[in-house]
């Protein structure tokens, strides 16, 4: 039996820190395995903000600078 595909370790800045984990990296995945929310939460990778539709199919890559921000209430 073939195991899955695996992309070699992945490293990348988030929010500013450096980070390293096993690929394919999406947006959703990232959100997940640090435990960052869905809900409320604008991302940017490389200064370009990602719409929330394309979460799950945008991959992050070696170098990228990733940044996420909490949207918060009040006024």
């Amino acid at each position: 039996m073939a195991l899955p595909y695996r992309r070699s370790a992945v490293e990348f800045q988030l929010n500013g820190e450096s980070r390293q984990v096993g690929g394919p990296l999406t947006v959703v995945s990232l959100l997940e395995r640090f435990d960052l929310g869905r809900r409320r939460v604008a991302v940017a990778i490389n200064d370009e903000v990602v719409p929330r539709s394309r979460f799950a199919e945008v991959e992050i890559h070696e170098g990228d600078h990733v940044e996420v921000i909490h949207a918060v209430g009040g006024g």
